[in-house]
């Protein structure tokens, strides 16, 4: 396994088997343990149909790996990083339009930083981007270029608001984009399938959560709002 895409597509066909009642599947480790009364053999079988290669490990010492994991650590705490970036675009968009405050100036700021920011993050480990990204985005799942493509879009997009070219296309296009991403997104969360969220790339490993959708949606909104607005 080399990414959480890996990760997550062993972990699914594991929970697929019937017996298996859950499935910890570690990337460091390059180890899967599995609570259930699933067969070996078809755990085997079932990894093996996906492209990996899986040994069995002693199952009397498997459990006794567990006193030198790391304690568990929750969704709020993995997403602190987004929450933590959020507030620094915030403050960074009201600081860029004292002593005056536009509505209108305050939310383009934020969706031009929005987009510098997270497609930044994307460049970090570009190579695995497409490949996480393609998990939940429907374009992307069919368009594999356009997973390749979209941090460069996000970086344009970016420009574009910050030094308001063509607001109305770029206002356009992020309705459309993110919108579509935000399908892929909510099919996810109802799924309740347990992968890797590409907003900030793949080298912070957040996981999908509600979080990833309210984000969308905050820049759905601003763009839908400056779009009514009539004034871009």
């Amino acid at each position: 396994m080399h990414c959480e895409s890996c990760v997550s597509k062993v972990q699914q066909a594991l929970k697929s088997i019937e017996g298996v009642n859950d499935v910890s599947v570690s990337l460091s480790d390059q180890t899967a343990q599995v609570a259930g009364g699933g067969e070996v053999e078809t755990m085997l079988e079932a990894v093996s149909k996906i492209g990996y290669k899986a040994s069995v490990i002693n199952k009397v010492e498997a459990p006794n790996l567990n006193t030198n994991e790391e304690l568990p650590v929750s969704d709020l705490q993995k997403l602190f990083p987004l929450f933590l970036i959020f507030l620094y675009i915030s403050i960074s968009s009201i600081g860029m339009n004292l002593p005056i405050l536009e509505k209108k100036e305050v939310m383009l700021d934020f969706m031009g930083l929005f987009y510098i920011v997270f497609s930044f993050f994307k460049f970090l480990d570009y190579k695995n981007f497409p490949r996480s990204f393609a998990m939940y985005d429907p374009i992307a799942m069919r368009v594999p270029f356009y997973g390749w493509a979209y941090p460069f879009i996000e970086t344009m997009l970016g420009i574009l608001i910050i030094f308001r070219i063509e607001l109305f296309i770029t206002i356009i296009i992020t309705i459309v984009m993110l919108g579509v991403t935000s399908i892929g997104v909510t099919k996810v969360l109802l799924q309740k399938s347990s992968i890797q969220c590409a907003c900030l790339g793949t080298a912070l490993k957040l996981p999908m959560t509600k979080a990833t959708f309210i984000e969308n949606s905050i820049m759905i909104i601003m763009a839908i709002t400056l779009l009514l607005s009539q004034s871009i």
